[in-house]
């Protein structure tokens, strides 16, 4: 268990760690000058039987607090540290009010110097801190009168704090630490410290810093001040790392050492936010304020989702809107701070880490957030009951880090069907279904003469418009289903076939027979007409309507070319190398330079060539887009 100190300035709570550890956490020469803790400290105590307690012992001075905020968002109990000769003062307050917000309910207060007034003075101050307890929670934490210099209540308060219990941190999850310490280290190069937040850190494992993305192995660890082979959520460890980008400049406090799988930066952040009673006034929509989450601290403003004020006291669902990228997931907490940096004004719990840029106030998204605000085995069975009416599932899983399995689980307990990377309710699922087999039906009987709908137009025309990764999932499920069928770039149903009139029929048998025949050269839309005596409109829309259902391609403007034939000339620049001309092209096809670079640049258009001055190649991954890959390699290629 990870123990943090609170308490103001000059309370001893430097001392006591020194008493309950034997070692001094002051580490920096100006500390050890001025006689304060500035910056974050660290102890360990043996207790002989293989256990542990960690502690970070914190600055107390005002100017400090933002380093003070660094170290307490890693800890499972509190020490609050008063001293009994001077009593509760500004930055006891200001600590308590802060594990409060934070939702530390584990902790002991240690009336520190006691052996410096009598026992009436004493029981006078274990009183006063009662009635500061009173109203957070740590109320009916336990009192424990000691003396760093005595030795006074060291054992009873060491004790207590063994009875508080272990980490109550997450071990099932994705490896998670918060990065509050940097430096090079001699022999070994960049190491790492803070507290494992969730799963577990192995020696040999491959990881992320968020939010940089830089990559990072494990090459060695420290677990609560012991050489080590895994790090557990709830201990402190320091991590030796190395990476091809990897510096001392490239790691900051506030960084996330993770598994690649919850590398997901942010900077919106919906929560769940609690302005302090004590504050002098409401607090106004965007707002700038100080963020402290995890260790780190950024600047940000905060978009009230209901109403333009919240009141001193009151709690509302916010979304922080910072200057930065940060890592954070769902249930973390953070601590707001004025612009100035003076006074703590709020807490909130993270209730969505990806907020959305935009409908962020609708009655629609206000649902979700209250339904994300649950716990994880009551969040699904809400959530799939909106009017979103779906889930995405990876999304969820990195929130909160859950694995997938565990995510395939708490589906299933809520009756979800998951549908590509998409949890739904059978009843939602059925519906959507009807809702897409019903609009092609109508769209079949209003139009005869068209083969289907294009997948956009499906989408936004049925009954509910769901997002387009949904619906192509959706789509792909009732492709895979034979529910609905595909034909080149339309949706259909299985039973609907286009049909020629009898005139078109004859027609389009002469057309193909000329598209064949003259299959790199054929003839236009206005030859077409002038050789079978029809208006040119009826051949163009003849042809067009072809062109839908992928008979043919429409490769420039009444110049088209059998589907077949544009697959075999994509072989033919697939075939001449990976810097070929126009002029190396036309030759192949004999067709006149003017086609030739019409198809060129259809090609270019849709991505099946890159043209770099007067020479082009093809693009491996376009190679199929009009039929079968050419299996032939391009001239020039190195041999695999």
């Amino acid at each position: 268990m990870i123990v943090g100190t609170a308490g103001h300035i000059d309370h001893g709570k430097t001392a006591l760690v020194k008493a309950l550890t034997g070692v001094d956490a002051d580490r920096l020469k100006e500390e050890k000058a001025r006689g304060i803790t500035i910056d974050l400290g660290y102890a360990y105590s043996d207790l002989g039987d293989g256990r542990q307690l960690g502690f970070v012992d914190v600055p107390g001075h005002e100017r400090f607090v933002h380093n003070m905020l660094a170290g307490a968002t890693g800890i499972d109990a509190a020490l609050l540290v008063v001293s009994a000769a001077e009593g509760i003062k500004p930055q006891t307050v200001e600590h308590l009010q802060i594990m409060d917000l934070l939702g530390l309910d584990r902790g002991i207060v240690a009336l520190t110097k006691s052996d410096l007034v009598n026992d009436d003075e004493l029981l006078e101050r274990m009183a006063e801190v009662e009635t500061l307890l009173s109203a957070t929670s740590l109320k009916g934490a336990e009192i424990v009168p000691v003396s760093a210099i005595t030795g006074q209540g060291v054992d009873e308060l060491k004790a207590k704090l063994l009875a508080l219990g272990e980490s109550g941190k997450g071990t099932t999850g994705h490896a998670r630490l918060a990065v509050d310490r940097c430096f090079l280290l001699s022999g070994a190069g960049v190491v790492v410290t803070g507290t494992v937040h969730a799963g577990e850190i192995k020696v040999g494992d491959h990881l992320l810093l968020t939010p940089s993305g830089l990559e990072a192995r494990v090459r060695s660890l420290h677990a609560q001040n012991r050489a080590a082979e895994v790090g557990h959520a709830g201990e402190r460890c320091a991590l030796n790392l190395s990476g091809a980008k990897l510096s001392k400049e490239a790691v900051k406090r506030g960084d996330w050492v993770v598994s690649p799988a919850l590398h997901a930066p942010t900077d919106r952040v919906d929560v769940q936010l609690k302005l302090l009673t004590s504050e002098p006034q409401p607090l106004k929509h965007w707002s700038p304020v100080h963020v402290h989450l995890g260790a780190a601290h950024v600047m940000g403003r905060v978009a009230l989702l209901e109403g333009e004020m919240t009141r001193p006291g009151d709690s509302a669902l916010a979304q922080l809107v910072l200057e930065e990228k940060v890592g954070v997931l769902a249930g973390d907490r953070v601590i707001l701070r004025d612009p100035s940096a003076t006074r703590t004004i709020a807490g909130a719990a993270v209730v969505d880490p990806f907020g959305p840029p935009r409908n962020r106030r609708t009655p629609r998204r206000l649902g979700e957030l209250r339904a994300l605000g649950r716990p994880n085995d009551a969040v699904l069975p809400a959530l799939l009951r909106e009017e979103t009416g779906f889930v995405d599932t990876e999304r969820f899983g990195i929130a909160r880090n859950l694995q997938a399995a565990e995510v395939e689980r708490l589906l299933a307990e809520a009756d979800g069907t998951k549908v590509g990377a998409f949890g739904l309710l059978a009843d939602t699922l059925a519906t959507a279904r009807t809702d897409i087999a019903d609009t092609l039906k109508a769209f079949h009987e209003g139009s005869p003469d068209s083969l289907g709908l294009p997948p956009e137009r499906l989408r936004v025309t049925l009954k509910k418009r769901w997002p387009p990764p949904v619906f192509a999932a959706l789509l792909e499920q009732e492709v895979a289903a034979k529910h609905v069928a595909i034909d080149g770039a339309l949706v259909r149903l299985p039973g609907h076939s286009l049909r020629l009139g009898a005139k078109d029929e004859v027609l389009w048998k002469k057309i193909a027979g000329d598209l064949t025949r003259d299959r790199f050269k054929p003839p236009r839309v206005r030859d077409f007409a002038q050789i079978y005596a029809t208006p040119e409109p009826n051949v163009r829309k003849l042809l067009r309507q072809l062109a839908k259902i992928g008979r043919v391609v429409e490769v420039a403007p009444d110049q088209f070319f059998l589907r077949p034939v544009v697959a075999e000339m994509i072989g033919i620049a697939h075939c001449l190398g990976n810097d070929f001309t126009a002029a190396q092209f036309r030759d192949e096809l004999d067709n006149g330079r003017k086609l030739a670079i019409l198809i060129l640049e259809f090609f270019d258009r849709h991505g099946i060539t890159v043209r770099r001055g007067d020479l082009r190649r093809t693009v491996p991954q376009k190679l199929g887009q009009y039929g079968p890959a050419p299996s032939a390699e391009p001239a020039g290629a190195a041999p695999g």
